[in-house]
């Protein structure tokens, strides 16, 4: 936008809504978008919408237009609706600004045939704890069994035009949704019965296909902007710019550039610049401001044309030295009349908001972006899972080192949302030994690290039992006895418990154990077995006792448990082990506990 765009008065200082398009992939956010930007170069001439880098304005006039019978232009005095492109809530984690995020208003599209995906429940838990107004664009309706398409209609009068059967199917369908998102703590309902847009949220047929319903939708924006933002919206036109990095890009010619979206003041050629950077704020001067070509001059040889100076809300890219280390979520501010130390002391205090907490041991977490860092750091917390380290970017072999050197298997982890793994970072990971998980959806990322968790520690606690001594109780059968000694051989019933191999065995002298020999052998009709569980007869070898002095006849032996391992069988172990092991387990700490009640403890 030149400056001859915002020059009339009143539009001076509102600031037009910036509306963020969020979704589960492949329900159509793209389509919709281009919908709304096909059907706005139908109704003006194509000058009248505007591509900006990241961004499509769309003017109230178009609006209007589109809108026809819905929209009055006299009730409005916001210039329009600024629709930021690039799909997905990653970019709306990434949009941050002062204080949250830099999104005003949001649509949450939604297919009706599919209803709540990942993607879906993880953008309205964004939404959510961001506190952004939205919309839900119930999308797809042309593809309903039966649907009579009027394109480009508002969806009252194409929906009365539908047979009873597709009107019915499609109720269904809306009020799943509606459904859906109360589940999720969303009062909603259809957007022409909604009342109060504070306390619910509007749902909007349309289709991104036939255009039936963007009218409506484009009228509920414009109406939730006016009656809810205007007071937002308003800002120094002439100040300083102030705006958020969506991404960063090398461009031929350019070298590294920030495309940024500004949401106050102005930016111009000779502006000086503070940008967030991964290591600390880059002071630069600007060089270039760039904004796509209007459609019909895409021949010339050059995507974009310069621009002197550009005006809050819009997209733009700005080239200038040393961009390289620019994070994509990060502020960036315009210094002009002002001390450049206050405006970098702004942005690394803006910065350190964002700041994930660390402690000496954990997992390292890597994010495309700051926002969605942030909201990695957030899901983590929730899930108690421990942050050592979490930096915007892609999984590097310095990555690797750091979660390397975790002292529990657990921690030598990779957390990436949205990120590559580096080739030589992810031969490391192989030799080091780290596991890396990757998601683009945040609870499905933290969700498999849970789960990696519960099967590790499975295998330890399995390899702990392996080799703790297990509790047994077990008693010598009257007529039983195949030999005295050297070794003594009996018949036993194991009461409770599983009585192994060389084991100890011993026998109660009150609440004092007395050691009488080993187990040296277990057979079971006849054959050789290494362990007999509770209600077994079996035959054991144990040497040691004699029986009739040591041991007798019909009396009751136990398998001495080592203090440590009483200890964690109680305390690590007991939901591990069969109902009758604990039992064992209780009698024998009760026994001991009567002589010395810390034992075992």
């Amino acid at each position: 936008m030149s400056d001859s765009d915002t020059d009339s008065p009143e539009n001076a200082s509102l600031r037009t809504p910036i509306v963020a398009v969020l979704g589960h992939v492949d329900h159509g956010k793209t389509s919709l978008l281009d919908q709304i930007r096909g059907s706005a170069v139908i109704e003006g001439e194509a000058g009248a919408i505007t591509q900006h880098i990241g961004a499509t304005a769309v003017p109230l006039d178009v609006i209007s237009a589109i809108a026809g019978d819905l929209v009055d232009p006299d009730d409005f005095d916001l210039p329009g609706l600024l629709f930021i492109d690039t799909p997905g809530h990653h970019s709306f984690t990434t949009l941050r600004s002062r204080g949250g995020n830099l999104a005003d208003i949001a649509i949450l599209v939604v297919d009706v045939n599919d209803g709540f995906q990942p993607q879906t429940i993880e953008a309205l838990d964004i939404l959510q704890r961001s506190q952004t107004p939205f919309i839900v664009a119930a999308n797809k309706i042309d593809t309903v069994p039966g649907w009579n398409p009027t394109d480009d209609a508002p969806i009252k009068p194409t929906y009365e035009n539908q047979s009873d059967r597709v009107r019915g199917d499609l109720d269904e369908r809306l009020y799943e949704i509606i459904g859906e998102l109360s589940d999720e703590g969303f009062s909603a309902d259809l957007y022409w019965r909604v009342q109060h847009f504070q306390r619910n949220i509007g749902v909007v047929p349309v289709s991104a296909m036939t255009g039936e319903g963007v009218p409506d939708l484009l009228t509920v924006m414009m109406g939730l902007s006016q009656r809810y933002m205007r007071e937002e919206m308003e800002i120094d036109v002439a100040g300083p710019g102030v705006g958020t990095v969506l991404e960063v890009k090398e461009e031929k010619g350019f070298g590294a550039t920030v495309d940024i979206v500004l949401y106050d003041g102005t930016i111009r050629t000779d502006d000086t610049i503070v940008v967030g950077g991964t290591t600390e704020p880059i002071v630069t001067d600007v060089r270039a401001l760039l904004q796509p070509r209007p459609l019909a001059e895409i021949r010339t040889e050059s995507r974009f044309e310069r621009v002197e100076q550009v005006d809050a809300a819009a997209g733009i890219k700005v080239a200038a030295p040393d961009l390289a280390d620019a994070m994509a979520g990060a502020p960036v501010r315009v210094v002009r009349d002002r001390d450049r130390d206050d405006v970098i002391e702004e942005v690394e205090a803006e910065l350190a908001e964002i700041a994930v907490e660390t402690e000496e041991q954990g997992v390292v977490v890597k994010a495309d972006t700051l926002g969605s860092l942030e909201a990695m750091a957030d899901a983590c917390g929730e899930a108690e899972i421990p942050i050592v380290r979490a930096e915007v970017g892609d999984v590097a072999p310095r990555d690797i080192s750091v979660a390397s050197t975790a002292e529990d298997t657990k921690q030598q982890v990779i957390l990436g949302f949205n990120v590559d793994v580096l080739d030589d970072a992810a031969e490391r990971a192989e030799i080091d030994d780290v596991r890396l998980f990757t998601d683009d959806v945040i609870y499905q990322l933290v969700e498999g690290y849970e789960d990696f968790v519960e099967e590790l520690e499975r295998a330890q606690q399995d390899t702990v039992l392996e080799n703790i001594t297990r509790p047994a109780r077990f008693r010598i059968l009257p007529d039983h006895v195949f030999r005295q000694n050297d070794p003594a051989v009996v018949g036993v019933e194991v009461n409770a418990g599983t009585l192994q191999n060389n084991e100890r065995v011993v026998r109660f002298d009150g609440n004092q154990t007395e050691r009488v020999g080993v187990v040296k052998g277990i057979q079971e009709q006849g054959e050789d077995v290494d362990e007999a569980r509770a209600g077994n007869r079996v035959s054991v070898a144990i040497d040691g006792p004699t029986v009739g002095r040591q041991i007798h006849e019909d009396e009751e032996l136990w398998i001495e448990l080592p203090e440590k391992h009483a200890k964690i069988l109680e305390q690590e172990l007991a939901e591990e082990i069969p109902g009758d092991e604990r039992e064992a387990l209780n009698m024998y700490l009760d026994r001991h506990r009567k002589r010395d009640p810390f034992w075992g403890k």
